[in-house]
């Protein structure tokens, strides 16, 4: 039988992998090393005829290639220190301004990795190929063609050098944050919702979730992971192939998002007779657990990220209401773009229309309601923050169908009750 749990195992190292300063760097470094060892076997295939035919080469002697190559090598380790210092001065920046719950998204920014992995990799190349440069009495040997690219890698350094201060300059503005959360968090939304894993019940062979997690609560085996964490990720097809190669039942009780001990219980498979070792194995590698919560499957924390900026923006030691306003906003976008999305059933069946998997799934109302009303409860006493909650749930709830329209309708009406001395008072007893 094929293991299923190695791409769900891959796609948890890749995450880890994006959201290091190190992986990158090292990669274009090794990258770097190579191109060394090939460009110096070209110069050591060519002539020197045919090295005098290509006019653009440098024609330094060996002791202006050594110049050159240790001038570009001692200048990009300089310029990688000053940007790795820049860019740790700029964590910690956002770190304190926006939470750090925002730094993954820091640490896994492109332009920060590829500038520091353009330094790094021009001084590993200048160093490799310097060592290869003789001019001694008994033999000369220079790299033009090595020389003359490792030029050229200076001179992209520089290049790159003024884009990252562009770039790190770009990075901490509040809109360019947002706007980053705020595709992430639409990514979310298209990959969940709506959700693919296997198909709803025909109506005719409908089944309520509670009934069908009595009939698993009576002969059903749990599985648990080993260890603690949040769950970061959660392979679905697999869950509906093993279920549905051994005609199982499968229960998700821990979702991506949750945080799990030893002794919690992230699934039951039933019937127990059915249910081995060996299946419970397969059904355990497809959960990722890691140490920390993020947004590929969980959308409740990508939705947070706002929540806590909007916070600490209202906070009295920052006092920045109109950062307020710009979560508040994204927030309400994100929102309006899951109200037009289905809601899947928690009951999910296999082709053949059998119930297999029963998994949680949060309504509108579960997702907006907390975080809004978690931005009211510290923007009460300012009356711009307030009117743009009550416009926002007033614009989400024209979206949202009938039983979250009545929740975000209450909310909104007692956001405004519970904030209506304070609006009196700055419009001037308008209420």
């Amino acid at each position: 039988m094929e293991h299923l749990s190695l791409p769900t195992w891959l796609l948890g190292v890749w995450d880890r992998l994006r959201s290091s300063f190190w992986f990158l760097p090292s990669t274009m470094a090794a990258g770097a090393a190579a191109l060394s060892f090939a460009l110096v076997w070209l110069d050591t295939a060519l002539d020197d005829g045919a090295i005098k035919r290509l006019g653009w080469l440098y024609g330094f002697g060996p002791e202006g290639a050594r110049a050159v190559l240790s001038a570009v090598a001692g200048s990009m380790i300089t310029v990688a220190g000053l940007t790795f210092s820049m860019t740790m001065l700029t964590l910690q920046l956002a770190s304190s301004q926006f939470g750090p719950r925002l730094l993954r998204s820091f640490m896994s920014d492109r332009g920060n990795q590829l500038v520091l992995g353009t330094f790094t990799s021009t001084f590993l190349y200048c160093l490799l190929v310097l060592r290869t440069v003789r001019g001694t009495e008994e033999a000369s040997f220079v790299p033009h063609i090595s020389v003359t690219f490792g030029v050229v890698l200076a001179t992209l350094s520089l290049a790159v050098l003024i884009y990252f201060i562009h770039h790190i300059a770009n990075s901490i503005r509040i809109e360019t944050v947002l706007a980053e959360l705020a595709r992430e968090t639409q990514a979310a939304i298209d990959r969940l919702y709506p959700t693919q894993l296997g198909q709803e019940p025909s109506p005719r062979d409908a089944h309520a979730p509670a009934g069908l997690l009595r009939e698993l609560e009576a002969d059903a085996r749990a599985v648990f992971i080993p260890g603690s964490g949040y769950v970061q990720r959660l392979d679905e097809e697999a869950v509906m192939r093993i279920a549905t190669e051994h005609d199982l039942m499968v229960s998700v009780d821990t979702p991506p998002g949750r945080f799990v001990t030893e002794r919690d219980a992230v699934l039951r498979a039933a019937p127990r007779a059915r249910a081995s070792d060996e299946v419970l194995e397969l059904l355990r590698e497809a959960f990722v657990v890691g140490s920390d919560r993020t947004p590929t499957q969980d959308l409740h924390f990508s939705l947070r990220r706002f929540v806590e900026i909007a916070q600490r923006a209202l906070s009295p030691g920052i006092n920045d209401p109109t950062t307020a306003l710009y979560c508040i906003d994204r927030l309400a976008q994100a929102l309006c773009a899951l109200a037009e999305r289905e809601f899947p059933s928690p009951v999910r069946a296999d082709e053949q229309g059998r119930p297999r998997v029963i998994t949680p799934v949060s309504s509108l109302q579960d997702f907006a309601c907390p975080a809004l009303a978690a931005i009211a409860r510290y923007g009460m006493n300012d009356a711009d923050v307030v009117r743009q909650l009550v416009s926002a749930t007033a614009a989400l709830a024209a979206k949202a169908g009938p039983g979250a329209r009545e929740a975000l309708r209450g909310l909104g009406a007692a956001i405004e009750a519970e904030s209506r001395s304070t609006l009196n008072a700055f419009d001037g007893g308008r209420g």
